[in-house]
């Protein structure tokens, strides 16, 4: 299987946007309807959800809105206000050495992937992250650098709220610090259950843990697998080991210290690296984040890529994945 990543430079969103939407719109738009149009809100119902979690983001959507079409299920799509639910593994942790990094497993399904790492200025900011359903992002770091990641939460309830890709946007453009993150992170609804960690400059971290119906968890937790505070869906615990895996990250960090390129190198090997990508949970790409030097490094078995916020080159690289069932 292969996959080819592209870098894009895209500072004010415009017809490079508008050409990457006709493309994947179709696509999109079959996972957006699969459970029916009704299932989705209206157009109404997902302006208002963002004027009234997320204002400083209704400039951008509306400027989006208009580069693919002015339609209303397009719009629609792109305030993720409320999307059909979907499931991923993911690990992340923060090793806490002289300069502490941010480090996270991708796990989804290659069928459902942008690959598409993207430098904006869409509401002044400079972000630069891995994006997601074309508006979101699924890591990232800004210019104030303060990075992020997600992990699925391991909890099968859905409800009212943003799909998350949508918020970490938010979050990379409108914060600064990691206090800052976790306070928007838990003020923001997500439709379903997300560990979020937040690493600034100045080496300060939290995890947020967020879900529909609870209350968010702000911690200080250095690992994120698949669960939260307990497990509340054994089996996706099981097939995805996401205790196994935080146990561990958890042990890599206090019983046996080790420099950080031993650290990030462990995420390219099992447990954490998966490659059951035929089941939608193979490990698409591990990101080293230096948000002090507002850096992201992507890890593969066989390659990296470097990209600097501040100094950010255009580019396409082509990975090749062994599957699980050719070994």
């Amino acid at each position: 299987m292969q996959l080819t990543f592209a870098a894009i430079d895209e500072p004010h969103a415009g017809e490079r946007f508008a050409k990457r939407f006709r493309r994947t719109w179709p696509q999109y738009r079959h996972w957006w309807l699969h459970e029916g149009e009704e299932a989705r809100p209206s157009y109404l119902v997902c302006r208002r959800a963002l004027a009234a979690h997320m204002p400083e983001m209704l400039p951008t959507w509306e400027r989006l809105c208009e580069l693919a079409g002015g339609g209303d299920l397009e719009a629609r799509f792109l305030s993720l206000y409320c999307p059909p639910a979907y499931l991923s593994g993911c690990s992340q942790a923060v090793w806490p050495g002289s300069e502490p990094i941010l480090v996270r497993n991708y796990d989804y399904d290659p069928r459902a992937f942008d690959a598409l790492l993207m430098r904006t200025e869409w509401s002044g900011q400079a972000v630069m992250g891995m994006s997601d359903c074309l508006i979101g992002l699924l890591d990232g770091v800004n210019q104030a650098g303060l990075a992020l990641s997600l992990t699925f939460g391991g909890q099968r309830v859905v409800g009212d709220g943003f799909g998350i890709p949508i918020v970490l946007r938010y979050v990379l453009e409108n914060c600064e610090t990691a206090e800052q993150a976790g306070q928007a992170l838990a003020r923001v609804p997500s439709h379903m259950a997300y560990n979020v960690t937040a690493l600034d400059a100045s080496g300060r971290r939290v995890t947020v843990m967020i879900a529909p119906g609870r209350k968010a968890q702000i911690t200080n937790a250095p690992v994120a697998t698949n669960h939260q505070a307990t497990v509340d869906w054994p089996m996706h615990a099981r097939a995805t080991a996401s205790v196994e895996r935080e146990r561990f990250l958890l042990r890599r960090l206090t019983l046996h210290p080790e420099p950080a390129d031993r650290f990030v190198a462990a995420f390219l090997r099992p447990p954490l690296y998966s490659m059951a990508f035929g089941h939608g949970f193979g490990t698409l790409y591990t990101a080293e984040y230096r948000p002090a030097r507002r850096r992201m490094i992507l890890h593969w078995p066989d390659a990296s890529w470097t990209l600097d916020l501040d100094a950010f080159a255009e580019g396409q690289r082509t990975i090749d994945y062994l599957l699980e069932d050719a070994i």
